[in-house]
């Protein structure tokens, strides 16, 4: 294992973690729940050493959200555009756990603001591997959805949507708990809402509609997720006036992938599905080879 390394993703509440070949080759790996929230800024020499338990007495690069105000260390953002030279130089080393934590992008000087930690790593990594080019729009989907939209290989532009927690929440509290329970697919409920919910300016009132095509019948208590569902994804995707006609690199895999693909379709994007691991091994293994 001379030359190698470990790799972590450490995100909000889940965490995954590579031994890494010196070639940058994804050996071993695990994936847990141990995210930051669930750990104090105290507890992560041991778990630094749990890690390297399993997967080898090796230095650590990490990236994520454990460079965040909530992680191990504070690793203040590098601003908007930022390729992946940026990012190294952002870098910031833990000499007595001989870990680096990788800063995240902060976007500052545009009308709006705009942060994320990880996703940066996955997009630069696409770039870096060739399985995306040096200028397009990516699209991340997850509980916080990414838009990322890149030049020459740097990260310019950033949007951030609360698709999936307002769903969660929705599911979980007020008025439309206990209606989103049944199963979200991409099928005619959620085509429907897709429709319901791209462009809408009236999301609120498109949500409350939920509720009302169940009393009146007009939608199948089964079918009510799937339609919230579309609602939401519809109006994150819809929302942006520059589809039509455009490849988007969805950096994703599995049902929730399917879905934004189906609502890119259907606001005239072609998407194309990236290997998300293998877009962060690349980001990683380039910012481990900037840092040595």
């Amino acid at each position: 294992m001379s030359g190698g390394y470990i790799a972590i993703d450490w995100g909000t509440t889940n965490r995954r973690a590579w031994r890494m070949s010196a070639a940058g080759e994804a050996e071993a790996s695990l994936k847990d729940g141990r995210g930051i929230l669930s750990l104090t800024p105290d507890a992560y020499p041991a778990e630094i050493s749990a890690i390297r338990a399993q997967l080898g007495a090796l230095p650590v690069i990490a990236a994520g959200m454990v460079g965040s105000n909530r992680g191990w260390r504070e690793v203040p953002y590098v601003d908007a555009p930022a390729g992946v030279d940026a990012l190294a130089a952002g870098c910031v080393t833990i000499k007595h756990a001989a870990a680096v934590l990788v800063p995240g992008v902060a976007l500052r000087g545009a009308a709006r603001a705009d942060v994320m930690r990880g996703e940066e790593v996955q997009v630069l990594g696409a770039i870096a591997a060739g399985l995306a080019p040096a200028d397009a729009l990516f699209c991340q989907p997850g509980t916080h959805n990414k838009w990322i939209a890149t030049e020459d290989g740097r990260v310019t532009d950033i949007a951030t949507a609360l698709t999936g927690e307002l769903f969660a929440l929705l599911r979980g509290h007020g008025i439309l708990a206990g209606m989103l329970d049944g199963a979200v697919a991409d099928g005619a409920a959620f085509q429907d809402g897709l429709a319901r919910g791209a462009g809408a300016r009236d999301l609120t009132v498109a949500l409350f509609e939920v509720r009302a095509r169940v009393l009146l019948g007009r939608l199948a208590p089964d079918d009510a997720a799937a339609f919230a569902s579309g609602v939401l994804i519809g109006a994150d995707v819809g929302a942006r006036d520059d589809l039509a006609g455009r490849t988007v690199q969805l950096l994703a895999g599995g049902a929730l992938a399917d879905l934004y693909a189906a609502a890119i379709r259907q606001c005239g994007g072609t998407p194309v599905t990236l290997d998300s691991e293998r877009a962060f091994a690349a980001g990683i293994h380039r910012l481990w080879e900037l840092t040595r």
